[in-house]
């Protein structure tokens, strides 16, 4: 299935390719290291309970993206095209000689104080944070496969990201322990990788203007979850206020189902 185009636009000339690529890498700006959420931890403004509830919360977004990469792959009739793609689903799960990003993240929670089960449990996922990371997996699930596969453009900007925190961390927070930084290094060259194949997949099928002008609106809405992550955090840790906060203060939210019904 092809891109639809949806939005009007004013002009009736395509950006060329490199032009193109570059109003992608503008939405840069609207990334979430830019967040004051992310400012603080660069700063090592963050207190060990507050990085520990980032921590927790992109977890549940690493075990999704999996998911969602298997939901692109399921859409995706082009064989070559899911040769390519199927890396990153294992990218994250692992395989021989890979222990994957999922269980490096869980090596990441256990350097900064916690225990794999509460990753695993989700009972620190904010209701924010869960909603922003299911509204991407179900856009995925749903979009032609082009369209999930441009919605992965974020990773443009990914690397700024993980070397910053492997840059700030060890300074700021001397008491994370080394295995906590697996990830990070990990991502830095998977991330560069992945990226020039999913550019590659929205300059050849974004030819027209109002193409172009959906797949930067995609490239937007996966720009806003991530920022809305931040926004729930910053409430609940920085600010005091989590969810019910004038009810009560117990984490009465809706953490993880308990038991599996099947």
């Amino acid at each position: 299935m092809a891109l639809t185009a949806i939005t009007p636009c004013a002009s009736d000339i395509p950006l060329n390719r490199e032009a193109f690529r570059e109003a992608l890498m503008n939405k840069g700006q609207y990334y979430h290291l830019n967040h004051p959420f992310q400012q603080a931890m660069a700063n090592g403004e963050l207190s060990q309970e507050q990085l520990q509830g980032w921590v927790a919360n992109r977890f549940y977004y690493q075990l999704m993206i999996p998911q969602k990469d298997a939901a692109l792959l399921a859409n995706c009739p082009d064989t070559a095209t899911r040769r390519r793609w199927v890396q990153r689903l294992l990218d994250h799960d692992g395989h021989a000689g890979d222990e994957g990003g999922i269980e490096a993240w869980l090596a990441l929670g256990e350097a900064v104080g916690l225990h794999r089960h509460t990753l695993l449990s989700q009972e620190r996922v904010l209701p924010g944070v869960r909603f922003a990371v299911d509204a991407y997996r179900h856009f995925v699930a749903r979009a032609p496969w082009q369209e999930a596969a441009i919605s992965s453009l974020t990773e443009l900007f990914a690397p700024l990201a993980h070397q910053n925190r492997l840059d700030t961390w060890p300074q700021h927070y001397p008491w994370i322990k080394e295995q906590g930084y697996r990830y990070f290094r990990k991502r830095l060259s998977e991330a560069r990788r992945d990226v020039e194949h999913g550019l590659e997949i929205a300059i050849s099928v974004c030819t027209t203007v109002a193409l172009q002008q959906r797949a930067l609106n995609i490239l937007q809405f996966k720009l806003d979850v991530l920022w809305s992550m931040l926004d729930a955090m910053t409430m609940a840790y920085q600010l005091g206020r989590p969810p019910y906060h004038t009810v009560t203060r117990e984490a009465v939210y809706h953490r993880g189902l308990e038991h599996s019904l099947y």
